[in-house]
């Protein structure tokens, strides 16, 4: 376990804040250390809700070439028949997963391939799950293209918690499946559009390992 490149200088930061509020909670109560105490708890928890945010573990994926791996730890929001009007401009089996922040949330290829479209969108910050939040709220798209000519279209959402999308991406690279291709901080959604011959093998609900779980088969 590790801790991600995203939060090394902000964990700093809030430790510094927060050793500062200690040493002057027991200089400013040097009479009253249960006020001291109770102060140094809540900075500990604090700080330690905010590390395990920015946890990073290894992940092996078993790569396949049929396989579409989630993208993202988190939960199966949406399993739907819709078109992706942005890049596709057809029909598409759109799969969405819901990360809290509680999950992981580096965001990895579902399949193996080259980088054919890459877009950023600014937007609102509604919840991650609201109907609108894919077509409104800050966001990326991302196009992937498999060595068999398959498009798989991706989207970093941000949510009401979540003000800043990271990406690592750009056209024309390649990508291994389950590779980290971006990270999103504090509660947000991936949502992948699949090909309407697709296979879905995850339900609603689900919970999803990034690079881990098989969301979709591929002809």
């Amino acid at each position: 376990m590790s801790i991600h490149k995203e939060g090394r200088v902000l964990l700093v930061v809030l430790l510094i804040i927060l050793s500062v509020i200690n040493i002057m909670v027991y200089l400013g109560f040097p009479d009253q250390p249960m006020i001291f105490r109770l102060t140094l708890g809540i900075t500990i928890v604090l700080f330690l809700l905010v590390l395990q945010f920015f946890r990073n573990p290894k992940v092996i994926t078993s790569v396949n070439d049929r396989h579409v791996v989630a993208p993202a730890d988190g939960k199966v929001v949406v399993i739907e028949e819709t078109t992706e009007a942005e890049y596709l401009k057809d029909k598409r089996i759109q799969i969405s997963i819901f990360m809290s922040p509680v999950n992981v949330h580096v965001n990895r290829m579902p399949v193996k391939g080259v980088v054919e479209f890459f877009k950023y969108h600014a937007g609102k910050y509604l919840v991650a799950w609201h109907p609108k939040s894919s077509t409104e709220n800050e966001r990326t798209t991302v196009v992937i293209k498999t060595p068999k000519g398959v498009s798989v279209l991706m989207r970093q959402i941000a949510g009401a918690l979540a003000r800043r999308i990271k990406w690592y991406v750009k056209e024309g690279e390649n990508f291994e499946q389950g590779q980290e291709f971006g990270f999103i901080k504090f509660g947000s959604r991936v949502d992948v559009f699949l090909p309407l011959t697709a296979k879905v093998k995850v339900n609603i609900g689900q919970k999803t390992k990034g690079g881990m779980t098989v969301l979709a088969e591929l002809d």
